[in-house]
């Protein structure tokens, strides 16, 4: 398996959330945008795979908006899928 796809994979998995909606959601922005996604785009995604799924849900499923606009940006795109 190559790098890039062991990333991927270990990306997949850190997708998996406690909450079936979050999964959905992350797993959906993974695998539609990530390919495409600009620098600061991915590590806006890695920052919120970083988050406890408290606080994601609060972004994701609650509307609380994100103070970085790159990381709001980006949860903007999650809610289109």
């Amino acid at each position: 398996m190559s790098t890039q796809a062991e990333s991927l994979s270990r990306l997949r998995w850190q997708c998996r959330r406690g909450m079936r909606e979050l999964d959905v959601l992350m797993t959906r922005w993974l695998e539609r945008d990530w390919a495409a996604a600009s620098s600061g785009e991915r590590a806006a995604f890695l920052q919120l795979l970083g988050l406890q799924d408290p606080e994601l849900a609060e972004y994701l499923l609650r509307g609380e908006r994100h103070p970085d606009p790159v990381v709001a940006a980006v949860i903007a795109r999650m809610h289109q899928c």
